[in-house]
């Protein structure tokens, strides 16, 4: 435990949509919080929040926080995506004096984000998987040019223009992105309306009070720990949180039922009747599939992340809609009955790439419906489930044992 001021890293332990921001916000209407610190993807992040009172807001760059007045610091592993910020923003009313940016953070530009469709594009049929957001192509461009736009260019419009244009000349032309000035004009604005601190801002939050570390995507999608090749370009595990900050409370976030955007592997989909409004198919991300809780997968997430301290369960409110939903513990390989998904070594994309084979063929085994959803999947995980969630709203949620609340008491 880490006291009263304890900080809290939440992290998603399945493929993205297990509810990290409604968790958040729940977190940030339950006590003071300093500051809601995103550690990791960029503007792909849709956390869906909704207040008490219904406004409905999909936050991308903006911490889930926001709705509560909590500021929003983006961190160094955060790819920062100005023209959609500027967008968000102004859905949100522009709280640009909630927002501060680390200068060391990566840029993405319009010639990433058609780079990124182009390559989807031409893999047809056997796509990845993308938001279309361009966050992987700034990665990828990122580790092969020590140049890459980064966030405190912005305050050098020469040094601007003049990584701009290597992006432009690396990976266009393309016929659909604005003319080169136009661009540098936007990130220069966007330099003038946010505050670029370094990185010891963030040192200074973290002695104020309590911070939310909010993370993107989803363990099961981690760039080094994901079935490769459908993965994110993202470290989403705790690991990038522990390099921002020495002692934090991991909090893991699931769902009563699985889902994930697109391909790849999906050991226990089944056509179950869970239609989500802000959710479908995508241009990019593809279809939106849903199937059984998978134990195995998350007690895979769970090792790879490094452990749990405690667990929220949200959408507990579908058991009792949907009766065929279930709990699988135990997956069919080729006649084998597989409980555990051994971890393989660290950054080796060939055994993950093998993993990922073995899971195409892998079918649900043992299923079965437990009469008590949390205390099922706490015993699952082996970690306490210290927040049940039975809807988007705040006052939705439950909070248990005192939870992380009555640490922040």
């Amino acid at each position: 435990m880490n006291g009263p001021a304890g900080h809290v890293a939440v992290v998603d332990l399945g493929y993205g949509d297990a509810g990290k921001g409604t968790v958040v916000d729940a977190l940030c209407a339950s006590g003071p919080v300093t500051a809601v610190i995103r550690f990791n993807g960029g503007a792909q992040a849709a956390h869906n929040v909704v207040t008490p009172a219904g406004r409905h807001h999909t936050f991308a760059q903006f911490g889930a926080g926001t709705l509560h007045g909590v500021p929003t610091h983006l961190s160094r592993f955060v790819v920062v995506d100005p023209l959609a910020l500027a967008a968000e923003a102004a859905a949100l009313g522009n709280p640009f004096h909630l927002l501060t940016v680390d200068g060391d953070a990566l840029l993405a530009t319009p010639w990433h984000r058609a780079a990124n469709q182009a390559r989807e594009r031409r893999r047809g049929g056997a796509r990845h998987g993308s938001c279309g957001m361009g966050i992987g192509q700034t990665m990828e461009y990122a580790l092969s040019h020590a140049d890459a736009p980064r966030v405190a260019d912005v305050l050098s419009p020469a040094r601007l223009r003049t990584r701009l244009a290597a992006v432009r000349d690396a990976l266009g032309p393309f016929d659909d992105v604005p003319p080169l000035e136009d661009v540098a004009d936007a990130f220069l604005a966007f330099g003038r309306a946010v505050s670029i601190v370094d990185s010891g801002h963030l040192d200074r939050l973290l002695t104020q009070g309590r911070c939310v570390f909010e993370g993107a995507q989803g363990v099961l999608l981690d760039e080094w720990r994901g079935w490769h090749p459908y993965t994110t370009w993202s470290t989403t595990t705790f690991d990038n949180v522990a390099a921002l900050c020495p002692s934090f409370e991991r909090l893991g976030v699931v769902r009563t039922y699985a889902t994930r955007h697109g391909a790849g592997p999906f050991v226990t989909e089944a056509p179950l009747d869970l239609p989500e409004a802000h959710n479908g198919v995508g241009e990019w991300q593809g279809a939106f599939r849903v199937g059984h809780f998978d134990a195995v997968a998350h007690r895979y997430a769970v090792e790879v992340a490094g452990g749990v301290d405690s667990l929220a369960v949200t959408h507990l409110d579908a058991p009792p809609r949907v009766p065929g939903l279930r709990i699988c513990t135990s997956y069919d390989l080729d006649g084998a009955r597989w409980e555990r998904i051994a971890p393989g070594p660290p950054r080796d994309l060939g055994h993950q790439a093998a993993l990922t084979a073995l899971l195409d063929r892998a079918r649900p085994g043992d299923l079965h419906r437990p009469t008590d959803w949390p205390a099922a999947i706490g015993d699952l995980l082996g970690a306490p489930v210290v927040l049940e969630s039975y809807g988007p709203r705040s006052t939705d949620k439950r909070w248990s044992f005192a939870g992380l609340v009555g640490r922040a008491a």
